[in-house]
């Protein structure tokens, strides 16, 4: 009777710790093969999502900087218009005033011509005008000048033959302006060219011309 020889028939152990190492690895590479993909997907998804805020951001500062500037000229338009009404409220003011001293003015000028500005009258007479002066009151008006119905205004009219246009020949009352606010126009006495006296001008132009011309073809005038 043989006797077996025991281990023979067994099969050999295989380390167990070995294959299990195996199977991990396998499994690792799967799952880096498949997330790879998967990471280059959110990668992208988020490039797109700070490219669109980046865009929103500029935006919101495009009308935050139009809105601003908006603000800005506004501001200058409101103080030019304070500044332009201030200077209109104080001319208006100055105009109330100096209106009223106007007929004052006007005796002094009259006291003037006839040689009666003298002594202490005199002296206030002048204090006066140059105070008007300082608040922008000026006198206009003089003879010989157009006559312009927006700053005269007539009170007599005459004919004359020699002038050319409606002329202002006598100057009744100086008019006054404040800056380039008239407060009183000049009041004057006009004068237009004679009727007929235009023609007659020309007429004698003519003529004079007619006998230089006539003088030149004979050689000059005839002397006796």
């Amino acid at each position: 009777m043989t006797e077996e020889t025991p281990g023979f028939d067994e099969k050999p152990d295989v380390p167990s710790d070995a294959a299990s190492e195996d199977a991990a690895q396998e499994a690792e590479s799967a799952d880096k093969a498949g997330s790879a993909p998967a990471g280059d997907a959110t990668e992208g998804t988020q490039d797109v999502a700070l490219t669109a805020q980046l865009d929103q951001a500029r935006s919101a500062l495009n009308e935050r900087t139009a809105d601003l500037q908006r603000l800005q000229a506004e501001y200058q338009n409101y103080r030019r218009r304070v500044e332009r009404d201030r200077v209109t409220v104080k001319e208006i003011a100055a105009a109330n005033v100096l209106t009223e001293l106007l007929p004052t003015l006007d005796d002094i000028g009259r006291a003037r011509e006839h040689g009666e500005l003298v002594g202490g009258f005199k002296s206030v007479a002048e204090s006066l005008e140059t105070v008007v002066a300082k608040l922008g009151l000026a006198q206009f008006g003089k003879e010989g000048e157009p006559f312009d119905p927006t700053i005269h205004e007539a009170l007599m009219h005459s004919y004359a033959p020699d002038v050319t246009e409606t002329t202002c020949v006598a100057i009744l009352q100086p008019g006054y302006r404040i800056g380039e606010r008239t407060i009183r126009p000049a009041r004057v006495a006009v004068a237009e060219p004679q009727p007929g006296a235009q023609n007659v001008k020309s007429g004698s132009e003519d003529d004079a011309k007619g006998a230089k011309a006539s003088d030149e073809e004979s050689g000059g005038p005839e002397e006796g």
